[in-house]
């Protein structure tokens, strides 16, 4: 009877999962409340897309001075090319004015917006793929897409190589290291981009982080050794 009455004062202790969630999810919006600065972004982006639902062009121009930077630079990591990264930035605009009012606020508005662009950008890949298979003398298609990392102050042949090793990342592995490592995304955000979980964001830029260290670090001596 002791035992049993122990087992079940610990089983009535031990919250359900979902109720513990929903109390971690409590606790980080009475921490988020307390944050003004978490705030007025909030406040931001909701004015942001309650305007620009409401056909304010002045509230897109705003989207557009706030981020297009941002996208460009996400575009062009993506894409490899400027041209194409402009071109996919205006395409997303188009998308986002036509979409606008399927907006439900399950996510900011910003990382709504950025879904779109990533998957304008994804679009834009297939279709230049095809255009591969079909002008395979078209020397610019043949060219492999080449990111930009915020990386002004790095050695130049420090910044080839991690160019060509981010190219020889899988296409998952490089989009979420770009999102996290280059353009600053948290991973809730690039699991709402790219349609994932916040474990397998995670997951992902370990394992790129991890291929892009055994392929820039320089051989070891002993292997060298080894090898003779």
């Amino acid at each position: 009877m002791g035992m049993m009455g122990l087992a079940l004062g610990w089983e009535t202790r031990i919250l359900p999962v979902a109720q513990r969630e929903r109390r971690v999810a409590l606790f980080r919006e009475q921490v988020a409340a307390v944050d003004p600065a978490a705030n007025a972004a909030r406040a931001e982006d909701l004015a942001l897309a309650t305007a620009c639902q409401a056909g304010d062009l002045q509230a897109y121009e705003r989207l557009y001075a706030l981020h297009g930077a941002r996208m460009k630079n996400l575009a062009r990591n993506i894409l490899g090319s400027s041209t194409d990264a402009e071109d996919a930035v205006q395409e997303t605009f188009l998308k986002v004015q036509r979409s606008v009012g399927s907006f439900r606020g399950q996510s900011s508005f910003v990382t709504w917006t950025f879904r779109i662009l990533v998957n304008t950008c994804y679009d834009a890949r297939r279709s230049r793929l095809r255009k591969k298979e079909v002008a395979v003398n078209d020397e610019r298609e043949d060219a492999a897409p080449r990111p930009e990392p915020r990386a002004a102050s790095a050695h130049p042949s420090l910044r080839l190589a991690l160019d060509r090793a981010l190219t020889k990342l899988t296409r998952h592995q490089r989009d979420v290291f770009l999102l996290y490592e280059v353009e600053g995304f948290r991973h809730a955000e690039i699991s709402e981009m790219l349609a994932i979980t916040e474990a397998a964001s995670k997951n992902t830029l370990f394992q790129a982080k991890k291929n892009l260290r055994h392929m820039l670090e320089p051989p070891r001596h002993s292997d060298a050794a080894g090898a003779r």
